[in-house]
């Protein structure tokens, strides 16, 4: 019983421990030649073919409730003029990278850790390492680099689609003037939060393709084992980024001074 206790306790120690040697490994490869390009253009077409809509259509109501939530508040400081501003931070900097990396996690990497579970059950990834051929720069590689650059492609539709959206109802349905939305975005934001959305996308793309691929390649137990492994390398990537995204904001707030209006 005791036994039974102290594995359940240290389980997530040893996947926290092996999911940062896999990380390692992986950053390690990168460097490898050959780099396997049509594998890369591949898993990047496949990404981005399985997240393009479902992130265009998340984008539309994440900007709709973020401008009618500030909006609110706003008016009543009476500051109606700053909604703009206030919105397109809100998209640029936060918004739009979780909901980037909510959708590459649960649509692309829960694929590719379904992807790399069947090969471990199937033993194509003990065939490979037989033959010579390393998995991680074969297999992995290609993928950790697709959803980095997927997701930072990604965070740019959601922050276009995500400020027009939050135009159109601070507009239509709070009766906001579009003159002063628009002269109200470079009143507090500017060019460098920009480049911290860019960069949370890309590293919140990471953690979810390394997650993804080191759930799918230690799946086991046959078919549910790839399921559970599925569902976990989902539940613990969302885990990580809400932690990551807090640790990089406050980063951020340390290192960038506020821009006054």
């Amino acid at each position: 019983m005791a036994s039974s206790l102290n594995s359940k306790v240290l389980a997530p120690i040893g996947t926290a421990g092996g999911l940062f040697a896999f990380g390692l490994d992986v950053g390690r490869q990168l460097f490898r030649r050959p780099f396997q390009f049509r594998e890369f253009l591949t898993q990047a077409w496949f990404i981005a073919s399985v997240t393009i809509i479902p992130t265009a259509l998340v984008a539309i109501p994440f900007g709709a409730v973020i401008s009618l939530q500030i909006g609110s508040l706003i008016q009543q400081f009476g500051a109606q003029s700053f909604t703009g501003s206030a919105s397109v931070l809100a998209v640029v900097r936060n918004a739009g990278p979780i909901a980037t990396a909510l959708l590459i996690s649960g649509a692309a990497g829960s694929a590719i850790a379904a992807d790399l579970g069947a090969r471990k059950i199937r033993e194509e990834l003990d065939a490979m390492m037989v033959l010579g051929i390393d998995p991680i720069q074969r297999l992995v590689v290609p993928r950790v680099l697709a959803c980095m650059l997927i997701a930072v492609f990604l965070n740019g539709l959601v922050s276009v689609v995500g400020v027009a959206g939050g135009y159109v109802f601070n507009v239509i349905l709070q009766g906001g003037t579009p003159g002063a939305y628009l002269a109200s975005f470079t009143a507090l934001a500017q060019l460098a939060d920009v480049w911290q959305g860019m960069i949370k996308a890309l590293i919140f793309g990471l953690i979810a393709a390394i997650v993804a691929c080191y759930m799918g390649m230690n799946a086991g137990g046959g078919p549910k084992g790839v399921g559970d492994a599925v569902n976990q390398s989902v539940v613990i990537t969302f885990m990580l980024l809400f932690v990551v995204n807090f640790s990089m904001s406050a980063i951020y707030f340390q290192l960038v001074p506020p821009k006054t209006g």
